[in-house]
């Protein structure tokens, strides 16, 4: 005869209120749904206000505070500018001067040109001092922190709008070099109350051109 075990033993596992298997258990658990607290939220962006849906969104600066910073960067600027380009420009109209005295020391009617070998190469270098001081004051240190002086003073801050995050070289170059040729065609201003009507990054041609916008920090 089968040995039965003492006092009616049954099997491990095989008894009324004994734990199922591990596999039966792990396939109970994966039919389990998610309370509607533990479902995941899918994300979505939000159509109304696109700077929500950001960790930490950076919004888009107003005009008053970008044209005070722009003012005080215009003026640190000039003033580099300044104290190098007005020897050469002295020294340009002195030149010319002199030209128009002897012209008219002949008594005949010449030609006075404001370019010439002397006064070429003085605006030539003028030209270089506005460049380096714009690479050095505005676009290097755009692309490192997102800022200059002005805008820093002002809490201000240059970005990248897919990244987010202070724009490339490249892309502040472009920025800065787009704002001063638009400055020289005397359409700076367009330029600057473009950001007006611009939705939703308030950007200004410049900023289009960089693909940036300006972001106010509190």
């Amino acid at each position: 005869m089968p040995h039965q075990a003492a006092g009616g033993h049954q099997p491990h596992g095989t008894g009324q209120g004994a734990p199922a298997p591990w596999p039966q258990q792990l396939q109970q658990l994966a039919r389990q749904e998610p309370s509607a607290a533990e479902r995941p939220v899918p994300w979505r962006p939000v159509a109304e206000d696109p700077f929500a849906s950001a960790a930490e969104p950076a919004r888009p600066a107003g005009l008053g505070r970008r044209l005070a910073a722009r003012l005080l960067d215009l003026v640190l600027v000039g003033a580099v500018v300044g104290a190098v380009g007005t020897p050469l420009i002295m020294a340009s109209i002195a030149h010319i001067e002199d030209k128009m005295r002897a012209a008219e020391l002949t008594g005949q009617t010449v030609t006075v040109w404001l370019i010439d070998g002397t006064t070429g190469p003085y605006l030539g270098m003028l030209v270089a001092a506005l460049l380096v001081t714009g690479l050095l004051y505005e676009a290097l240190p755009t692309a490192k922190w997102g800022r200059t002086p002005g805008k820093k003073l002002f809490g201000l801050q240059v970005l990248d709008v897919e990244s987010q995050m202070p724009p490339t070289l490249g892309r502040s170059l472009r920025r800065w070099l787009v704002h001063q040729l638009l400055g020289a065609l005397v359409v700076g201003v367009l330029d600057a109350a473009w950001c007006l009507v611009d939705k939703p990054w308030r950007q200004c041609w410049h900023d289009k051109a960089g693909r940036t916008f300006v972001a106010a920090d509190s």
